[in-house]
């Protein structure tokens, strides 16, 4: 029954990339995309990485496509018909896709006990890991403290690639972020379902966020997952209420003074432990105990990955909504359709790029 439920799920996963690349409708690759997302939830699942799949249907089938239909509320719903450059595209999707099939010739088994993955560090990870890191998550003692120099990376990155987007956006953005009289601001949606459903989903979001959060040493979850989810309630708030809305609860400064301080926390963790004569990210330092410093350490760690993650996120919804806040104000005819396109009406916004 596994092997027939992996099989119809990677057959479903190639029929939506296929149809993803074939189909010329942007806004309909979008939401294939978040279907694709969501199929690959149901994939990890199977394999048992609960974490990562949950984490996949916040953002592979929330959060990207809705920032894809948000792009295409800039840019145009049409894609450009251009065959020299879909030819480069199917040449090289072709030869990366025949190495990696000639690649596969030498990996071992999937599942084989006897792999090289599964004879160095994880060995010693699952018969060592409850007696130094103190926590029946395996998972969590991995990324937060085995590899937490990684874990600070992906952190690292995370936070550059929301400045990133703060550098391009953030120039054309500046003056509608700040309300002003002569910038339209957002009604809510006008559908009272979607005005109801919200106020329903919004808390039980936020507190099972917080559940996540703290509970990943004990089960699936973690900063990343936890971040992730926080930010989906905020993003479903604005989407229905409005960006003005949102604002007066999470303003765009604060929002982007947070996602610095989650790699400070992350990076403070590390100093404390270099200060108290320890290696850095060593958190056995930072109490008496070395298990309930290990405790301590991931629980401040984690705390600062889930803020900047959320922080990150949310900042990135505020650039992609001012942007459109641009167009409406450059546009006026069109500004009710410009503003939220996933709740009122995306193809009044379609082609506006030509």
């Amino acid at each position: 029954m596994d092997l027939l439920l992996d099989i119809a799920l990677l057959a479903l996963l190639l029929a939506t990339a296929i149809s993803i690349a074939w189909i010329k409708d942007l806004f309909a690759a979008a939401m294939l995309a978040g279907i694709y997302g969501l199929l690959s939830a149901g994939f990890f699942m199977t394999m048992g990485a609960v974490d990562v799949a949950f984490t996949e249907a916040a953002v592979g089938a929330g959060i990207s496509p809705l920032l894809i239909v948000m792009t295409l509320a800039l840019c145009g719903r049409y894609q450009r018909a251009d065959r020299a450059r879909a030819r480069l595209a199917i040449a090289l999707v072709a030869s990366v896709g025949a190495m990696l099939i000639a690649a596969t010739v030498d990996m071992p088994s999937f599942g084989d006990a006897n792999a090289p993955a599964h004879m160095h560090v994880a060995p010693h990870y699952i018969s060592e890991s409850m007696a130094e890191i103190g926590i029946p998550n395996i998972v969590t003692s991995v990324l937060a403290s085995y590899r937490g120099f990684d874990t600070f990376g992906e952190v690292v990155v995370i936070f550059t690639a929301g400045l990133g987007v703060l550098s391009l956006l953030m120039a054309r953005a500046e003056q509608p972020l700040q309300a002003s009289p002569q910038t339209p601001v957002e009604a809510q949606s006008r559908d009272i379902v979607l005005r109801v459903v919200a106020k329903v989903l919004i808390a039980p979001i936020m507190l099972y966020a917080l559940y996540v959060q703290f509970h990943g040493e004990y089960g699936p979850g973690g900063g990343f997952q936890a971040g992730v989810i926080f930010a989906v309630g905020f993003i479903l708030y604005g989407l229905v209420f409005g960006l003005d809305a949102v604002r007066k609860v999470a303003s765009h400064g604060l929002v982007q003074m947070l996602s610095a301080v989650g790699v400070l926390i992350y990076g403070c963790v590390g100093l404390l432990s270099l200060v108290s004569g320890k290696n850095f990210l060593d958190y056995g330092a930072l109490a008496g105990n070395p298990v309930t410093g290990q405790h301590v350490g991931i629980i401040a760690i984690e705390l600062g990955v889930g803020i900047t993650v959320a922080a990150v996120m949310i900042m990135v919804f505020y650039l992609f909504s001012a942007q459109l806040r641009v167009r409406s104000v450059q546009t006026p005819a069109t500004a009710s359709s410009a503003v939220l396109p996933p709740l009122d009406d995306v193809q009044g916004a379609e082609g506006r790029a030509g």
